[in-house]
């Protein structure tokens, strides 16, 4: 008779632990991607993923262990990157090239899904769309890549730089502009933390036992 108990009770634990972490890691995943969208990462968050046991690993005697993951579904390299920079903080330096270039308010920030770079401007025709880039000096010695002869919206527009019609003239809507300055030379940038996902896992990590709890009631109904 006691041992049939102490079974059932075992069991008892075990399926409100099964539970407990499937909770738990629906709860976290919910917290850190609207945590993510809150800092302005837009959909970065649906990255996260999570998952838990729903069975129990037991360990001899009395004993048993359930877990639940946390983890990031895309292989992409940028999501990666993005995730790591926005959740742990980045210095961030160029690879193919001694500056990083950083496009400026008045030309697109991303083309066919990509940030725009020198790059890709002429190869997705933006050698037309607006004009051809030339380097030029900052005041604090920099380089920057600009446009000349330019069209921008007349009341201040972002990304509204176009090319100047056929007979030199700016589209409907736009006034010329001499020079348009379309990125911005810089040898290094950082990005700082948005989301403290250890802060979040540890929250949830410390509702566990409410949680428990919660479940283990459900089995005494």
């Amino acid at each position: 008779m006691i041992d049939t108990y102490r079974r059932y009770a075992i069991q008892t634990f075990e399926r409100a632990g099964v539970r407990t972490v499937g909770v738990a890691a629906r709860r976290g995943k919910s917290v850190i991607r609207q945590g993510m969208a809150g800092a302005g990462l837009g959909r970065l968050g649906n990255a996260i993923d999570a998952n838990a046991d729903d069975a129990v690993y037991r360990m001899g005697g009395d004993r048993f262990s359930v877990s639940a993951r946390f983890f990031v579904r895309s292989r992409s390299e940028r999501t990666l990157g993005a995730i790591a920079a926005y959740t742990e903080g980045a210095d961030i330096s160029p690879v193919r090239s001694r500056w990083l270039w950083i496009p400026t308010d008045d030309i697109p920030r991303v083309t066919k899904r990509f940030r725009l770079t020198p790059a890709m401007w002429r190869a997705n025709g933006f050698d037309k769309k607006i004009g051809p880039l030339i380097q030029i000096k900052s005041v604090n010695g920099y380089p920057l890549l600009a446009v000349e002869s330019v069209g921008v919206n007349a009341l201040g527009g972002k990304r509204s730089a176009k090319s100047l019609t056929k007979s030199g003239r700016p589209r409907k809507g736009h006034v010329r502009r001499e020079l348009v300055v379309a990125f911005v030379g810089i040898p290094r940038t950082s990005r700082m933390a948005r989301v403290n996902v250890t802060e979040i896992l540890n929250t949830i990590r410390a509702d566990l036992p409410a949680i428990f709890a919660t479940e283990l009631s459900k089995e005494r109904r």
